[in-house]
């Protein structure tokens, strides 16, 4: 499947540094796709967005580091706040009050940080295969966590094979298709990969700790989505975020891993629809 052109793409520099956005639609209320440290996952979401733009304003961005967002500095670790803070800057140069906002794996983290300091601009958040900075909660498997501290590889079939060895460890296992896999992990390689900076991202989600004691302060009407065969992200990690945040909805996908496959394309957009009411 092919992504659909976006109708509008632009940038937003904070600090020197700029954010590469695409809107996708113009009617109806926004949507905010969340960048995970996987560019793999930014990307899949852009095959998605048609399925929501008839409808809404779909918004997806890359992560600093990543894709068309600039790669600051040449070493060191992003601030965590300042990747919560890119969200904010992109729904202000969209020009967006208030939109619906959804996070996957690290993109989960970030909605949870902007529904605690920013929950004037969200109008609902959803946290997906994510959790809540607890050490006791989410935790992967030791075959998970070895691949994911793996160094990665700059070369392109290296950083391909590495998509697909992760399929098979925490991808949805009856739906696994390693030729889609290789299609989308040479993507989203061609679309601007940068090992350091996914190496960049992941160091500031480790560095942030736990939030947990911050999630029953949050007012904004909340879902959780997870699959029960995440390997990387335990779904302890969502059904903790949904124990802690007053009135949160849990749905729990059955086969789905730390990945969203064509086959519950439909179950998820529905789910989105739903709770959105879009």
């Amino acid at each position: 499947m092919r992504a659909r052109e976006p109708e509008r793409v632009g940038y937003v520099e904070r600090g020197g540094v700029r954010v590469g956005f695409e809107v996708f639609g113009s009617a109806g209320p926004a949507i905010i796709f969340l960048p995970s440290w996987q560019i793999l996952h930014s990307r899949q979401w852009k095959l998605q967005a048609p399925y929501l733009a008839r409808h809404t304003q779909v918004i997806t961005y890359d992560a600093r580091g990543n894709g068309r967002s600039d790669r600051p500095g040449a070493a060191g670790c992003y601030a965590h706040r300042e990747i919560v803070a890119d969200a904010v800057a992109v729904l202000d140069a969209v020009g967006v009050d208030k939109a619906h906002v959804m996070g996957v794996s690290m993109g989960g983290m970030i909605v949870q940080q902007l529904a605690i300091h920013h929950r004037d601009r969200l109008l609902t958040m959803i946290s997906v295969m994510s959790r809540t900075g607890e050490r006791e909660y989410g935790q992967p498997t030791p075959e998970a966590w070895a691949l994911l501290t793996t160094p990665g590889s700059s070369d392109r079939e290296s950083a391909i094979k590495r998509s697909v060895d992760g399929m098979r460890i925490w991808g949805s296992p009856e739906y696994a298709d390693e030729d889609r896999c290789r299609q989308d992990a040479a993507a989203a390689y061609d679309r601007n990969v940068d090992p350091a900076g996914v190496v960049r991202q992941f160091m500031a989600v480790g560095a942030a700790g736990s939030w947990a004691a911050d999630l029953p302060g949050v007012t904004t009407p909340t879902l959780v989505i997870h699959g029960d065969k995440d390997t990387l992200i335990d779904i302890s990690g969502g059904r903790r975020t949904a124990e802690l945040i007053p009135g949160a909805r849990f749905v729990e996908i059955d086969g789905m891993g730390h990945d969203y496959p064509p086959q519950l394309w439909d179950r998820l957009v529905q789910e989105i629809k739903t709770f959105c009411g879009v």
